[in-house]
C-alpha cells in the first residue's frame, strides 16, 4: 500500500482555499466530483456450522480509484457526473473449506476478482441525489481458488437526500451470472443471483468529522441466505503538508447480526485511507 500511495503523491491536488470540513461534506455526497484513491485495509472474523469456522479470519486490501467525469449543469443547475470505479482486492489468508487437511482448512493469498460500475448521477440543487448504472465481477484472480469462476453483471441505483445535517439514502444492486471463465467446473455452472444494498445515515459532525453507518446488507437468492452488518463508521478529512492536500481517514466496525449458517463473517474491523487527487484521466480524456 505505501508503494501505491507513494507513486499517488504526485497527482495529489490541492485544496484550492477549501477547508478540511469543506471537502468532508463533498465527500459525504456519493456523486462528489472528486478523484481519489481509496486504499480500504478489512480484517475479518468467521463462524459458521464447518469445523473449526470459527477459528477462520483473514485480511483483505481492496484498491478502489475513482475518477470521475464531470458533464457540467442540467438547465435546471443540477450537476452531472459519469463514474467508472474498479475495485481490486488483495485476499492474505483467504480460508477455504479444505477436507483434506487435519482442521479442515488451507488458505490462499491472491489477487481476487475485479469488480467495477459504471453510472450516471446528478446531484440536484434541492439535495436529492440520483444515479442509475450497471455492476460487474470480473474473473481475473490470480488464483481459480479465490475466484468465483463466472462474469457476472446487473443493474444498480441510487437515491439520497443530502442536507447541512449529512446524508441518508440507498443503493441498491444486483448481479447475475451470465458466462462462466475458468476454474473449477462448479464454480463456473453454478447459479448466482445476490441483491445487495448499501444503506446511508452518515452526519457530518464539524471541523473534517463524519460519523454514521453504511451496512452492506445481501440476499442470495440461490442459497436463500442473508448478510446483515451492524456497523459503524467514523472518518476525519485533514489537509495535509504545505499544498493542503485532503485525505480522508475511516474507521469501520461491523458485526453481522445474519450471515450463512455454514460460513460467514461475523466481525469486521476497518480502516482506510483516502488521498483525494488530480483527475489526470479526465484531464488526458479531455485534452487538458
Amino acid at each position: 500500500m505505501a508503494l501505491l500511495v507513494g507513486l499517488a503523491l504526485p497527482l495529489l491536488a490541492a485544496a484550492q482555499g477549501k477547508s478540511a470540513d469543506d471537502v468532508a461534506r463533498e465527500l459525504t455526497n456519493p456523486n462528489n466530483d472528486l478523484a481519489k484513491l481509496t486504499f480500504k485495509n478489512q480484517y475479518r472474523w468467521y463462524t459458521g456450522d464447518l469445523p473449526n469456522a470459527d477459528d477462520q479470519d483473514n485480511y483483505t486490501l481492496l484498491f478502489q480509484p475513482v475518477f470521475p467525469f464531470t458533464l457540467g449543469k442540467t438547465e435546471s443547475g443540477d450537476s452531472k457526473v459519469f463514474f467508472l470505479r474498479p475495485a481490486i482486492p488483495l485476499v492474505v489468508n483467504q480460508p477455504l473449506p479444505d477436507p483434506t487437511q487435519a482442521d479442515f482448512w488451507s488458505e490462499e493469498t491472491a489477487i481476487g476478482d475485479t469488480s467495477f460500475d459504471a453510472a450516471y448521477a446528478v446531484t440536484r440543487k434541492d439535495g436529492w441525489v440520483f444515479a442509475g448504472g450497471m455492476i460487474a465481477t470480473l474473473p481475473w484472480a490470480s488464483d481459480t481458488d479465490v475466484s468465483g469462476g463466472q462474469y457476472r453483471v446487473g443493474p444498480e441505483v441510487l437515491i439520497g437526500k443530502l442536507s447541512k445535517w449529512g446524508l441518508v439514502g440507498a443503493f441498491p444492486y444486483h448481479q447475475w451470472d451470465i458466462a462462466g471463465a475458468r476454474g473449477p467446473k462448479e464454480k463456473r455452472d453454478a447459479d448466482y443471483s445476490l441483491t445487495s444494498t448499501q444503506f446511508f445515515a452518515v452526519h457530518n459532525a464539524g471541523n473534517g468529522w463524519t460519523v454514521g453507518t453504511t451496512p452492506i446488507v445481501t440476499y442470495d437468492w440461490e442459497s436463500e441466505d442473508w448478510t446483515v452488518p451492524v456497523q459503524l463508521n467514523i472518518t476525519k478529512t485533514v489537509l495535509l503538508g504545505a499544498s493542503k492536500r485532503p485525505w480522508k481517514f475511516e474507521l469501520e466496525v461491523a458485526y453481522y447480526a445474519e450471515q450463512p449458517d455454514l460460513f460467514g463473517p461475523e466481525w469486521l474491523f476497518g480502516f482506510y485511507v483516502t488521498p483525494i487527487v488530480n483527475n489526470f484521466v479526465e484531464d488526458l480524456f479531455r485534452g487538458k
